[in-house]
């Protein structure tokens, strides 16, 4: 350090002598300290090296730059102000907000900071993750319309009152800043442009070059993660762990040196590398040997660009002068300034230096507006290079200098500059021709086929900087931005002749195509240029002379693509039905077709726009009619239309799935707007410009249709007559939409609301639909708008959704009316389905099934010619469909509708249009269509259409009173009237129609029920001796048991416990098997019969997470559960029954089938015994045998005898003696325990050892060796899957295990929750209910003998039951006592219980030595008392309801907790004053109370050294969670994670059992757990739910369930927005809040442990997780 404090003072004295030349001294410094900082680049101690930079070269340069202290100058600078622009640049997955009513255009985003302190929180906002690379748009006006400014950046927000807070440098920073700043621009500059290997510039090198050199491997997008560990180590020869490292880093940072040496070492490993990386598919890794020296000068020089990004932040004048110098080219070189050489080396430079030289942009250039204009002319200077470098690139795009084009292009006036200026729409039209050069054929159309997909993404990027240059119209034209916009638009043509008929196809006649052609990447362009063919129509729009001066250009290069590709083909005449049309001959069954056709559909967006401005009126200046060949124009889009009708009519089924494809696309809402909408109106614009009888020929023509419609012989063959009708179907329907279609902006006066509010009511005839749904079926606009908020309450009405699925928008009834069924968006599914669903509706609203079109809105004059379709040539074919008929009915309506809308608005001597006169006068074989429709109407076949036929004749009724009457106003308005009225008549005449046959149907039912009535009394009469007997006998029987109950069991038949018990409820149980479908009665004797179920560790009841969980069982004791239940065993089933026998084949049957399939991934674990259940599919590894429950009765005279002898006194005397016998025969010689307790604490007896068999005994059950079988299998598995070992049936604690899941289960039935665990068992460190489930159930145990099978006795059982009982409970009331009785008194109350319960608290007291307060009042010790102890009573009634068989009181169900806590007390054979069991006991109690108060456990909880839990337990729920989603990203983006110092952006993840914040998803946070590496979710779902947890991914808004190590699945997140959805992967982005119904689904699949069974269900349905590693999430 002396020698770098000798050096700094040596600096500082150059550097501030002005004779010096500073760049020198700088150089010559850097060249000293540098090659020394960073010396150990292998093993680089980055602390170290930066203390040293600050210390010999940072801290000299500020301390001269500033000429002060520089924190101090910092430190004022900061204070002073900040930038009115945030500037924050965004990382990979932030969080980034976009107000919908404010921002100019949807790249317009805020931070988290800024959104939150904005007016936009309040407004309607979409969230979104960034993909990194972005920038906060905060305080730039021009990208808001509203609000631009947060409060953090309104000027004088920081306390300065300037309108600039920023405060000006003094004029010394200045000039030394114009002195430092150029000299460390070209040194960093010159260094990351730095092409030499081993040498330096002559400037950097002072000393002897020594041979020290790196091999450094740099990153790349091709080669995988395992793939370079696996080079590294062939190559290097080095362990797993340090080539993971080296990827890691290489990752990270785009470079890293793998091995330091020699250079010819680094060289031979080098060779090795690529070597080992290279193969058929793939090149080798990309690998240099670098000399150390120039290694450490790039490493310094991104140093020092940090430096210059951090100074940048400070001031604005700092910004301005390294912006000039940036810029300054040094002249007369003719090379680039700075910044465009670093801009043009772009693509060289490693991941960590463009990083570093994107952020010192963004903190410069884009802080300041004037240089922002500045930096955007270089960048498209230089637009075509960079472009082509970045293409040339592997890496992703926001690693890419040209992801900065949003940034610039997106500003509304810079963009206008840089159009009228740079002329960069020219600029990148020219560059996305000049990059896919390979892709045009020798007819200069693309052709994609092989294209690579990786170089189409990169040439899309292109395709988007159009879009965004043109995503703000302007407002004002000026002469050069219209010549300006024109030439970049006639440039942009150029592209569209070039896609304009790309990808001709042929029909396929013969023999299949053999390979499907590439057909993706042509439709994603036509995706991509969607938007942008709108916005240059919309553009065009703007100006009169622009749109026609741009249609004439369109219409030039349509004429050129047409004429080039029709010149070799002669016109030839076409005759039908008396009239002429002369065409180029052509077939689409035979000659080639494309459906790229972007040139016509541009026109024709055009057209509609010289429609819609009135602008028309002049094309005739800009297109002369000679010129303007609508025939040609009509041509292209005709045959496109061909090709589908023909597709559909299974033509082109040889051309296989790619042109099917294509064809969905065309008509898909993705495409539509651009292909086949525009192809719908080029043939309304040829109709509206061409004789109407030529159109339709030229129409049959290329439907190839003609033959069809000639008196020619119809063909037998069965595929052609069907094609033929399906082609006649596509030609109808194209002409109802010629005619009817007119919600087109431009075709008729309707508006951009109108239209999209036609496309919803269509769409919600069909069904209702959720709020998402509606929007994927609506286009967008440039702006990623649909419109739908606007409009959809005018139409439809929201219906909430309930717990599961979503709100769903249901149609207003007004809007009905307005149903078109051949509305032309509709698919033939969703036609079919909303034809139905409206006919059906009419059906129930007993209606008529008439299904007219509604009113068409009137064409523009520019279209008004198109109706005269409708009077045009009659055609007569032998060839007729229902469909075909529905259609001409159609057509006949709007005919209809049309003419009397002209007549409602016009006098009839002004009408033009004579539908009428022309249907009733024409005759097709001296018949009229209206003959015609009476002779249809009788057509049984046709009954569907009766309703509609009927409609139309109406109609014409209407329409030839209003010809008739039409001369007077009044006379017209009466017969409108008089036709109502008869509309009315006929509608009231169906009506009593349908009510009479509705009426017929009814009385037909009820005669038959009547004869089914008769038919059954007379079989009763018939047989009236077997009924009699029957009854009788039945009648008999229930007396006899009626009796019999009454006398055994007057009012104890409700008590469990004790000698009182009441009778078992023993019925015959007979079940089915699910798998052979045989029933069979469950005996003892029998063979077994099982439920599946499934065993599980579980944490759900427990409140204290912090501590880890035992991981192995090997050592742990399940004797006693402490009162937290830490970790139980649960068992669940879903209730199905099979035999043991077939459920054991049906198991062996899995495992063949699952090692015949051993490639297949499984769903479970058939190693450990899983399964799915054969009905339900529920995850299962056991099956539960049923065991049928034995009748046990009492004789209440021997139960009334023992009770006279067997005190609890006497019980536990005898009990201990057994006890201490059995110790004396199995451990002889060990100390005696049980028996130095009787003597001490009893006094001595002199009891034999078998005096408990004295009460009574009998033999033990039975069982079938099947029920032995099953019951250990069961018992197995508990051991097994609870303490996680090897299973072992010899283990002694397999007993207790089996016992503590029922204990839990039970326990989890009621909902309990719990505490903490220690091995010393004091009476607070135990939970009693396990105790008394392990006592009651092992109890028998004791009357074993060895010569005899013997258990206890219905009497012994009773008294065995009772005083296991009460003693447990005296422990547990004991238990609530010391741990939960503490609060203020509030009330006197002087009952019974209140006495005892203080008389209790004073024994307690002084067996404490007074650490128990005996002032608590007695009233508040019995109110936590009977609290605390009702979740134990309801536990004990189910546990000994489902042990005995006792039905439990009727008083149970009541809601009251008095009520119910008196019931259980009943049933549970308790007193009432729970204190009186101590009274009535308390010799024996007494000794046992001074035990357990004088356990150092106890009297330290006392003391309140520790805690004790408390009584009831609180139940566990999962955390809790913000209303507002907002507020959850808000806690995601200021998590750090706790192992990682960089500051990249992770996947927090939070754990919804304990509210944990984890790093999911990253190499940083995995852990190795018995030597395997798990992920931080997978390794703390371990720790905090066994194994099985619950977390929600934050940025991804979705919840993961997980199980062990290698399942898991996705949830929905219970987060919804307005309209009732989620949304994952926040892709909508729409405000979202917290609905608690579906929070509370989660809590309860968590707590009745259907977590698992959850993610089986899953991941059986969703197969396509099994790739997804989770034991690394």
């Amino acid at each position: 350090m002396v020698s770098l404090t000798e050096d700094f003072k040596e600096t500082q004295v150059t550097w501030c002598d002005e004779r010096f030349d500073f760049q020198a001294t700088f150089l010559q410094c850097l060249a000293k300290h540098v090659p020394n900082i960073y010396s150990a680049e292998m093993d680089p101690l980055l602390e170290k090296q930066e203390e040293m930079v600050q210390a010999a070269i940072l801290y000299p340069l500020e301390r001269y730059l500033f000429g002060e202290d520089p924190e101090t100058f910092l430190e004022k600078l900061q204070q002073s102000g900040t930038s009115q622009l945030c500037g924050k640049v965004f990382k990979g997955g932030e969080t980034t907000y976009s107000c919908r009513d404010c921002a100019v255009d949807p790249t317009c985003v805020l931070c988290m900071d800024c959104f939150q302190n904005s007016i936009h929180k309040n407004h309607r906002y979409k969230m979104h993750s960034s993909t990194g690379g972005g920038f906060c748009d905060c305080g730039d006006t021009e990208a808001w319309k509203a609000g631009p400014v947060c409060t953090k950046h309104e000027p004088g927000a920081s306390g300065s009152p300037k309108e600039n807070s920023e405060c000006q440098l003094n004029e010394e920073v200045m000039e030394h800043s114009r002195r430092v700043f150029p000299s460390v621009i070209k040194y960093i500059v010159d260094m990351l442009i730095w092409e030499e290997e081993k040498e330096l510039p002559p400037e950097l090198t002072i000393r002897e070059k020594v041979d020290s050199y790196y091999c450094v491997l740099f990153n790349d997008e091709h080669h995988s993660y395992d793939h370079v560990i696996y080079s590294l180590q062939r190559a290097l020869g080095c362990e797993l762990s340090e080539a993971q490292l080296h990827t890691t880093a290489i990752d990270k940072e785009g470079r890293r040196a793998v091995k330091a040496g020699r250079y010819a070492s680094c060289q031979e490993a080098k060779e090795e590398i690529k070597r080992h990386s290279e193969n058929v598919s793939q090149r080798p890794l990309h690998v240099e040997v670098l000399h150390a020296d120039v290694m450490a000068h790039q490493k310094f020089a991104l140093r020092l660009g940090s430096w210059l990004n951090k100074l940048m932040s400070y001031s604005s004048d700092f910004r301005q002068i390294f912006c000039q110098i940036c810029l300054k080219e040094e002249t007369g070189s003719g090379k680039p300034c700075s910044i465009s050489k670093l801009m043009l080396w772009d693509a060289k430079l490693h991941k960590g230096a463009r990083k570093v030289l994107h952020e010192l942009i963004f903190s410069s250039f884009f802080m300041e507006m004037e240089y922002k204009k500045h930096f955007a002319v270089e960048f498209v200077k230089y637009y075509k290079a960079l472009q082509k470098e970045y293409i040339s690139d592997d890496h992703d795009r926001v690693l890419s200098v040209t992801a900065l084009s949003v940034q610039m292009f997106t500003v509304p006036t810079l963009a206008r500059h840089l159009i009228e200026e740079q002329s960069v729409i020219t600029t990148i039209t020219e560059t996305l021709l000049e990059v896919v050069p390979e892709y045009l054929d020798k007819n200069d159309k693309f052709n994609f086929q092989g294209y690579s997909q990786d170089k189409m993404n990169r040439v899309y990027a292109v395709i988007y900087d159009l879009r965004y240059v043109l995503i703000s119209k302007p407002t004002v034209w000026t002469d050069r931005l219209r010549e300006r916009f024109l030439e970049g638009f006639v440039s942009f043509l150029r592209i569209l002749t070039c896609m304009q008929g790309m990808e001709e196809i042929k029909r396929q006649i013969g023999q299949h195509i053999e390979v499907d052609p590439d057909w993706e990447a042509a439709i994603s362009i036509q995706m991509q240029l969607k938007n942008i063919l709108l916005m240059f129509q919309e553009w065009c729009a703007c100006d009169e002379e622009l749109l026609l001066r741009a249609y004439k250009e369109c219409h030039k290069a349509v004429m050129r693509c047409s004429t080039n590709s029709s010149r070799l083909r002669e016109k030839t005449a076409f005759h039908l039905c008396g009239h002429t049309l002369e065409s180029r001959p052509y077939r689409v069954s035979l000659d080639p077709v494309s459906i790229h056709l972007p040139l016509s559909r541009t026109l024709a967006g055009l057209h509609v726009r010289l429609s819609k401005t009135g602008s028309i009126s002049r094309l005739h200046e800009f297109v002369s009619p000679e010129e303007f060949q609508v025939d040609l124009l009509v041509e292209y889009p005709l045959r496109c239309l061909v090709l589908v009708a023909q597709v559909a009519a299974e033509m082109w089924r040889r051309n296989g799935l790619s042109l099917i494809s294509q064809v969905f696309y065309y008509q898909d809402v993705k495409c539509r707007e651009e292909m086949y909408d525009k192809d719908i109106i080029m043939l309304q614009i040829g109709a509206s410009l061409m004789d109407p009888n030529h159109f339709l020929l030229l129409i049959l023509q290329r439907y190839e249709l003609a033959d069809a419609f000639r008196r020619i012989k119809p063909t037998k063959d069965q595929e052609l007559i069907k094609q033929c009708n399906v082609l006649i179907e596509e030609m109808l329907q194209i002409l109802i939409y010629v005619v009817g279609e007119r919600y087109v902006p431009g075709v008729s006066n309707v508006t951009k609301e109108d239209v999209t509010m036609r496309e919803i009511i269509h769409l919600l005839c069909i069904e209702p639909m959720a709020h998402s749904a509606i929007t994927k079926s609506l286009p967008e606009n440039e702006n990623n708008e649909t419109g739908l908020e606007n409009v959809i309450d005018k139409v439809a009405t929201f219906k909430k959704p309930g717990v599961s699925g979503h709100g769903v928008y249901e149609l207003k009834d007004e809007c009905l009316k307005d149903f078109n069924m051949f509305f032309y968006h509709y698919t033939k599914t969703q036609h079919s389905k909303a034809e139905h669903t409206q006919k059906k509706r009419r059906k129930q609203e007993n209606r008529d099934e008439a299904l007219p079109p509604p009113p068409p809105p009137d064409f523009c004059p520019a279209f008004s010619n198109v109706v005269r379709l409708l009077n045009s040539v009659e055609l007569e074919t032998h060839l007729w469909t229902e469909a075909m008929i529905q259609m001409v009915l159609h057509l006949l309506s709007l005919g209809l509708l049309e003419e009397k809308q002209q007549l409602q608005k016009s006098p009839e001597e002004e009408v033009t249009f004579d539908f009428y006169h022309k249907a009733v006068n024409s005759a097709l074989n001296a018949v009229n269509i209206l003959m015609l429709l009476e002779k249809l109407k009788r057509i049984p076949q046709l009954e569907a259409q009766k309703d509609m036929i009927n409609w139309i004749l109406q109609m014409f009724d209407t329409v030839k009173r209003m010809r008739e009457k039409s001369s007077l106003t009044t006379v017209a308005a009466t017969s409108v009237s008089e036709a109502t009225k008869g509309d009315e008549s006929s509608q009231d005449k169906e009506k009593a129609e349908r009510k009479r046959k509705a009426e017929a149907a009814r009385l037909h039912r009820q005669k038959i029920m009547a004869q089914m009535s008769a038919l059954q009394r007379n079989f009763i009469e018939t047989h009236k001796l077997l009924y009699e007997n029957t009854s009788e006998a039945q009648g008999k029987e229930d007396a006899i048991m009626e009796e019999e109950s009454m006398s055994s069991a007057i009012d104890y038949s409700r008590i469990a416990l004790g000698p009182k018990r009441g009778p078992s409820v023993v019925e015959k149980e007979v079940l089915t098997c699910i798998l052979c479908q045989e029933e069979q009665e469950v005996k003892l004797e029998s063979a077994a019969m099982v439920l599946s179920a499934c065993v599980q560790k579980s944490t759900a009841l427990t409140q204290n997470r912090s501590r880890i969980v035992e991981l192995s069982g090997d050592t742990l004791d399940p004797l006693f559960m402490h009162p937290d239940l830490p970790c139980g065993t649960h068992t669940g089933s879903c209730g199905h029954v099979m035999h043991a026998t077939c459920w054991q084949k049906y198991f062996e049957a899995m495992q063949l089938n699952f090692r015949q399939r051993l490639h297949v991934e499984q769903i479970f674990d058939l190693e450990n015994g899983e399964y799915l259940c054969p009905l339900c599919k529920s995850l299962c590894n056991t099956v539960i045998p049923i065991v049928p429950l034995q009748a046990q009765k009492i004789n209440s005279e021997d139960a009334e005898a023992v009770a006279q002898i067997l005190s609890l006194a006497r019980w536990l005397e005898i009990i201990l003696v057994r006890i201490s016998g059995y110790s004396v025969k199995n451990a002889k010689g060990e100390k005696q325990n049980a028996l130095a307790f009787v003597n001490k604490g009893l006094g001595n007896s002199a009891l034999e050892f078998n005096s408990i068999l004295s009460f009574g005994v009998q033999s033990s059950a039975k069982y079938s060796s099947s029920i032995k079988e099953m019951l250990i299998l069961f018992a197995t598995t508990i051991y097994r899957v609870g303490l996680k070992v090897a299973p072992n049936e010899a283990d002694h604690r397999i007993p207790m295990m089996t016992w503590s899941t029922c204990a839990f289960t039970i326990q989890c039935i009621v909902l309990l929750p719990n505490f903490k665990m220690e091995d010393t068992p004091s009476l607070l460190e135990v939970d009693m209910f396990h105790v008394l489930v392990g006592v009651v159930l092992s109890f028998p145990s004791l009357y074993w003998e060895d010569a005899v099978d013997l258990q206890p006795s219905s009497i012994s059982s009773a008294y065995n039951h009772l005083y296991l009982f009460h003693l447990t409970t005296l422990a547990h009331i004991t238990q609530i006592v010391i741990s939960s009785a503490k609060g203020r008194a509030r009330s006197h109350d002087n009952s019974e219980e209140a006495c005892s319960a203080q008389s209790f608290c004073r024994e307690v007291c002084q067996y404490t030595s007074g650490c128990f307060s005996q002032d608590i009042p007695g009233w508040l010790v019995w109110d936590c008392v009977k609290k605390g102890i009702m979740p134990y009573l309801r536990c004990a009634a189910l546990f000994f309801h489902y042990l005995l068989g006792v039905s439990p009181p009727e008083e149970l169900q009541q809601v009251s907790e008095e009520g119910q806590f008196k019931a259980l007390c009943s049933y549970l054979s308790l007193p009432t004053n729970l204190f009186l069991l101590f009274q009535e006991y308390w010799d024996t109690v007494n000794p046992l109370l001074q035990r357990w108060c004088a356990d150092p456990v106890v009297l330290s909880c006392l003391k309140g050294k520790s805690i004790a839990i408390r009584y009831p337990r609180k139940r566990n729920s999962l955390i809790e969670l913000p209303e507002d989603y907002s507020c959850l990203l808000n806690q995601a983006s200021q998590f750090r994670c706790p192992r990682s110092s960089d500051d990249e952006q992770k996947h927090p993840v939070l754990c919804l059992f304990c509210g944990a914040m984890l790093c999911s998803q990253n190499t940083c946070c995995q852990e190795l757990v018995n030597g395997e590496e798990l992920g931080a979710c997978t390794s703390h779902a371990l720790q905090c739910g066994a194994g099985v947890c619950m977390f929600l991914k934050i940025r991804e808004c979705k919840v993961v369930l997980i199980e062990g190590k290698t399942r898991g699945c996705l949830y929905p997140a219970p987060y919804l927005d307005e309209y009732g959805e989620t949304d994952p992967g926040l892709k909508r982005g729409n405000p979202l809040h917290l609905c608690r119904e579906r929070y509370r689904k989660l809590h309860l699949l968590w707590q009745q442990h259907c977590i698992i069974e959850e993610i089986a269900r899953s991941q059986e349905t969703n197969q396509i997780f099994f790739g997804f590693n989770w034991q690394l999430l």
